[in-house]
């Protein structure tokens, strides 16, 4: 038959650790709590918590420390014991460490598991109120079992050769968070609050010339920091333009061209001075019937923007009516959805060379359209056709980044927010790479 002691140290699952005593106590809030007091085994008493080195007893303490447990049931738990303080050679006078916790913690190691693995699901404030902890606490859990789950963080900078490279806002306010993605593993490898060449001369500071050597790809969106950074820290890398970006910026084109059309058509139908008087008004009134058919044009118009930013193989009916109708009203608006359509099929293109034809081609037709949000644009395409190109040969794009940073909002709403910026990056460290949070008595293999 188990003993109550051996039976208590599976269920407390503290480890190489002796259980002394074990009572009921109420606490500060009149709750019950278990209360277990224990002390370390013989071989891991008096280490370093830094280290782990055994030391010298420097002192002992005036008093007991204490260490939430997981709960027991609905009773919480807590594990009392004596601990001294020791003189280590290298890190100097330290309260010793302790098996089930980490230095300077308040819980044991399940515990602080078990709060960041909770934080992937719920609020930070559904966690607090179930774990029975401040919201502040959570950040620091989070902190502590990355720094012990993953010490090394810079291991993850070794043999990158694909990597993308992109900002996610985190808060209101233009606050964002730069991303470095490895392609090849689908994991952030990086990650720093801000944006701009200052925040990503960080990342590339931290490689060794061996590292930079072996990136040969980096993808992106068109923003000049980053074509900067690749060009002056990572020459022979070839960077890569998302072709979602390309077709955004000419979707912004597009509409600022329906846009005008639209006021356009809107001053045209005010210049009809159609007075409604009483009855039906006459079947021959023909200034009517232009008041008519200019307004049906200026409706079309402003209701067009999903019909002139689908594919055509996905557009409605009524989205096809409203083509044909500007098709024969609106000939530079119509002009500037076929540039578009032009644009998002060379992009499909699996061959450089077939697409770098069909590329001039586009940017001749472009420059010489008479709208000037294209012409604007083909200059914008033309600073980055070599990008587009390399996208085109090599296939890769952003939209695992875009992925991952679906992923970080999501961590962020789920959470109603970060006031701790490092505790937000730990998280995303944590959660989008491979890195798995060992919950208390569970078969890592069985439940990764």
């Amino acid at each position: 038959m188990t003993s109550a002691t051996t039976l208590f140290k599976e269920l407390l699952n503290v480890n190489d650790t002796i259980i002394d005593d074990i009572n009921i106590s109420k606490n500060r809030y009149d709750e019950k709590v278990l209360i277990a007091r224990i002390h370390p085994r013989k071989g891991l008493q008096w280490k370093c918590p830094i280290c782990g080195k055994r030391c010298k007893v420097y002192d002992q303490p005036y008093e007991e420390r204490r260490w939430r447990g997981l709960d027991f049931g609905a009773i919480p738990v807590e594990l009392i014991a004596s601990v001294p303080r020791v003189i280590c050679k290298e890190h100097g006078v330290k309260t010793a460490g302790v098996p089930w916790a980490y230095p300077d913690s308040g819980f044991t190691k399940d515990f602080e598991y078990t709060v960041v693995w909770l934080c992937k699901y719920l609020s930070r404030s559904a966690v607090s109120n179930y774990m029975r902890i401040d919201w502040r606490t959570v950040g620091r859990c989070i902190t502590r079992v990355h720094n012990d789950i993953e010490p090394n963080v810079l291991g993850r900078l070794n043999g990158l050769v694909k990597i993308g490279i992109d900002e996610t806002s985190y808060r209101t306010g233009h606050k964002y968070i730069t991303v470095v993605l490895n392609h090849e593993t689908n994991t952030v490898v990086w990650a720093s609050d801000g944006h701009g060449k200052t925040v990503l001369e960080k990342f590339f500071n931290l490689l060794t010339p061996q590292q930079c050597a072996s990136i040969e790809v980096v993808s992106g969106d068109g923003a000049r920091w980053i074509t900067d950074c690749v060009n002056e820290y990572i020459p022979n890398a070839k960077r890569c333009v998302d072709p979602f970006h390309v077709v955004e910026w000419t979707m912004e084109a597009l509409d600022s061209v329906r846009t005008d059309a639209w006021r356009e058509a809107l001053a045209k139908l005010n210049k009809y001075d159609v007075k409604r008087g009483p009855g039906r008004p006459k079947a021959d009134d023909e200034e009517a019937k232009k008041h008519r058919q200019a307004k049906k044009e200026a409706s079309e118009i402003k209701q067009s923007s999903y019909a002139l930013g689908k594919s055509p193989d996905h557009l409605t009916a009524t989205q096809e009516a409203r083509l044909e109708m500007i098709q024969k009203s609106d000939k530079r608006l119509y002009r500037a959805y076929i540039l578009k359509e032009k644009l998002r099929l060379l992009l499909k293109i699996t061959d450089r060379d077939e697409a770098e034809s069909e590329l001039i081609a586009w940017v001749k037709w472009a420059r010489h359209c008479r709208i000037p949000a294209f012409v604007e644009l083909q200059r914008k395409i033309m600073r980055h056709k070599d990008h587009i190109l390399n996208t085109i040969e090599l296939g890769v794009t952003n939209a695992r980044i875009e992925a991952t940073n679906n992923k970080i909002k999501l961590l962020i709403r789920k959470a109603y927010g970060f006031r701790n910026v490092d505790s937000m990056i730990d998280m995303v460290l944590l959660y989008c790479s491979g890195l798995k949070i060992p919950l208390p008595n569970r078969n890592r293999v069985r439940y990764a």
